[in-house]
């Protein structure tokens, strides 16, 4: 299937519209020059999805919209051939050339000759669209099936290149039993490997699980950051996610930011 069909073009052009970013820079940051104003960050709408690559899609997938509560744009899959083969991996294959070693062997699938193929999946949140990945041999079902690689054993967010998706929490919620919820409605799934952390340190799988509810939430009170709520958690494919509440002076910062924001690029018109 090409990648250059203009019907998906302008399928990924709508799903494009519909995305913002959920983050952006501080007022002091925003504040640039006119001259950086019309290079590269002037061309821009935004951040148009987080991607994550999955070993099992339908897992996943039943994660982020029925735990979640996404909502699916669109599904589209059976990707190979050689455009789409160089237009994701065609650095890393070059760097295993230069190392001589076997493409497959530093998890590179063969999109090019139709081996393996790629499905994706788009879901829609308030402010930000995630999309799914997954990675499978061509002899596996479309959206479902075993995953062309293992996934990676090293999920610290301290490694370099480790990314996360943040997720915002409205002001009404309570922090605590939200992540309480998240863990038992996960593990109901069957998705047991949903945990997210304490602010209190555990020697065992059984301490964390019995932290007090308190437990469950960092609320920062202090410092540039007050208001600033937050959970680490990894979802059910082992992937970093954080859940946030921005509250007091840190929902004034970012208030703030969004404002100078948009006056910094009405006034670039």
């Amino acid at each position: 299937m090409s990648i250059n069909n203009p019907g998906r073009r302008e399928v990924m052009l709508a799903v494009g519209a519909m995305a913002a970013s959920a983050f952006i820079p501080t007022a002091a940051q925003a504040a640039t020059t006119s001259a950086s104003r019309s290079a590269l960050g002037a061309r821009l709408q935004g951040v148009q999805h987080f991607g994550v690559t999955v070993q099992n899609m339908e897992r996943a997938f039943e994660f982020y919209t029925q735990v979640l509560g996404g909502t699916e744009i669109m599904r589209d899959g059976d990707f190979q051939g050689e455009v789409i083969h160089n237009t994701l991996l065609l650095t890393e294959e070059l760097e295993a050339k230069q190392r001589q070693v076997n493409p497959r062997a530093v998890g590179i699938p063969d999109l090019r000759g139709g081996a393996q193929r790629l499905d994706v999946r788009f879901i829609q949140f308030d402010n930000v669209v995630i999309e799914l990945l997954q990675y499978r041999d061509s002899s596996q079902p479309q959206g479902s099936g075993a995953s062309f690689a293992p996934p990676t054993e090293k999920t610290s967010p301290a490694y370099p290149r480790s990314m996360h998706i943040c997720f915002y929490i409205r002001d009404d919620v309570d922090f605590n039993q939200f992540v309480r919820d998240l863990e038992t409605e996960s593990a109901r799934r069957g998705m047991s490997n949903v945990k997210a952390n304490r602010i209190i340190s555990s020697a065992s799988e059984q301490e964390r699980l019995q932290a007090p509810l308190s437990a469950n939430t960092n609320r920062i009170t202090s410092g540039k950051s007050d208001g600033w709520t937050l959970i680490y958690a990894k979802g059910p494919e082992g992937e970093q996610l954080e859940f946030v509440q921005v509250r007091g002076q840190a929902k004034r910062v970012f208030g703030d930011a969004i404002e100078t924001r948009r006056r910094m690029l009405a006034a670039a018109l």
